[in-house]
Parts: structure tokens; C-alpha cells; sequence
């Protein structure tokens, strides 16, 4: 056997913080972009080949490609003439609050940093397409039943929707932690 190889009884190298702040900007990098590349991969794909407002089936009557331009928010929330301009506000101080939370996350807390990156990505991927037209953004997955439909979405609202009940999770579940810990170290009485 060579010098090089590694044997069970040497013992890993530490993991530095520098190690994991570049491991937490990879992930986060790897995860926004992730989302923004599929987002817009699949609303050009949208463009090219489906003319709006008009439904295809895909599964049926429950599952439908109908592209459509939401010049609001998600479930059709309006604001009237402000809305683009409203949206692409809100994302921006979203995304520097995400931010601000994504930095002070601890690398062991991967789902929360993932949650956070997803919910990153879909915002932006939203707000490219607000910038690139004032028609709104483009939606395209549209389920339901006749006449009882959910709103049309498209995969930055699925990033963002998954990512933000991750969130909540994670931070439900550390509040759980901390409570199970101040139980702990009180005395009984």
C-alpha cells in the first residue's frame, strides 16, 4: 500500500468555517440557479409552443397546459395598474430578507438553507419575467376539475411554495427544539 491512502485510524480534517461557507454559497448558488434555469427553460418552452388562454389536456381534464400572463401575484392576487411594479418590489426586499437569513443559517441546517434557496429562485424567476414584460409573469400548469380550477402556476411558484412550507418547518421545528430545552433546564418544582 502507498503513504496516501488513508487509514481508519488517521484522524478527518476539521471542517473550517471558511469550508463551510463556501459549501453553504454552493449550495445556495447551485439551488437559486437551479430553480431561476428550470424556471425559465420551461416558460420559453411555454412560449414557443402554446398559444394563451388556450387549454391542451395532458392528463385529461385534471391536468392542463394552459399558458396564460398573470399580472399579478399568486391565486390571481391583483393589485390593479401597480401591480407589476408592487410584485417586483415585494420580491426584491424578499430576496435581501432571505438574504439576511440564509447568512446567519448554520450549514448543519441544510433544509433550512435549501427552503431558503428555493424560495430565492422562485422569486427571481418570477421577477424576470416581470422585468422582461409588462404582460405579467408566465403561468402554465393549470389543475382542476370543469369548471373548479386552482389558479395557474408555473415552476417559480412551485420553488417557492415547497421552499416556504420547508422553511416553516425548519423553523417550527427548531422553536420545538429550543422549547424541549427550556423544559429541560428548568427545575421541578
Amino acid at each position: 500500500m502507498t503513504e496516501n491512502v488513508m487509514t481508519q485510524s488517521q484522524p478527518m480534517a476539521a471542517t473550517t468555517p471558511a469550508d463551510e461557507a463556501r459549501r453553504k454559497m454552493v449550495l445556495y448558488a447551485a439551488t437559486v440557479g437551479g430553480v431561476i434555469v428550470l424556471d425559465q427553460v420551461t416558460k420559453a418552452m411555454v412560449l414557443r409552443t402554446l398559444r394563451p388562454y388556450t387549454p391542451v389536456e395532458v392528463g385529461g381534464d385534471f391536468f392542463r397546459l394552459t399558458f396564460i400572463y398573470n399580472t399579478g401575484a399568486a391565486f390571481g392576487l391583483h393589485l390593479g395598474d401597480a401591480s407589476r411594479w408592487v410584485f417586483m418590489a415585494l420580491a426584491a426586499v424578499a430576496v435581501v430578507v432571505l438574504w439576511v437569513m440564509f447568512r446567519g443559517t448554520p450549514w448543519r441546517d441544510r433544509l433550512r438553507l435549501i427552503a431558503i434557496a428555493s424560495v430565492t429562485g422562485g422569486a427571481i424567476g418570477n421577477v424576470i419575467d416581470r422585468v422582461r414584460s409588462a404582460r405579467g409573469v408566465v403561468d402554465f400548469l393549470d389543475f382542476g376539475v370543469g369548471e373548479t380550477r386552482w389558479p395557474v402556476f408555473n415552476v417559480a411558484d412551485i420553488a417557492v411554495t415547497c421552499g416556504a412550507l420547508l422553511l416553516a418547518y425548519s423553523l417550527w421545528r427548531e422553536e420545538q427544539k429550543i422549547e424541549t430545552e427550556l423544559d429541560i433546564a428548568e427545575p421541578a418544582d
